[in-house]
């Protein structure tokens, strides 16, 4: 693997589709909705083999106190070798000087992103709508 990570918030809807459907989220069938919202992240950076995307992290933030993790994907094939962490890392790096970054995990996620740094809240609980596109 030759791998390279950057900042971007420019893709082509076909590496966003693969990417995201690669891993399941439904998302992935919304391509043009996808490059649009990349757009509007304030932090986005991927991980590349190649000219292949195999990884992204996404973060919004509030400007001074507060970042959220939207989005972490990273390609079946790549995961368990660094992918994932050195996304998060970048994350960490860009938001040193915040007081909290904030997501929402799944529970097979947590052993994940407790090794990144993170810990589960103990009074608070995700909720969220989601809206069914037509």
């Amino acid at each position: 693997m030759d791998m390279t990570y950057r900042g971007t918030h420019d893709f082509d809807k076909e590496e966003l589709q693969d990417l995201f459907l690669s891993v399941g989220w439904s998302s992935g069938h919304f391509p043009e909705k996808l490059v649009q919202a990349m757009r509007g992240f304030e932090t986005v950076y991927t991980a590349w083999d190649g000219d292949r995307l195999v990884g992204m992290i996404c973060a919004m933030d509030d400007g001074v106190m507060t970042a959220y993790i939207h989005y972490l994907l990273v390609r079946p094939g790549y995961q368990g070798v660094g992918v994932g962490k050195t996304l998060v890392e970048k994350v960490k790096e860009t938001y040193r000087d915040y007081l909290r970054i904030v997501l929402v995990a799944y529970d097979e996620e947590l052993g994940f992103y407790e090794s990144c740094g993170f810990k589960k809240a103990k009074d608070a609980s995700a909720m969220f709508i989601t809206s069914l596109w037509t």
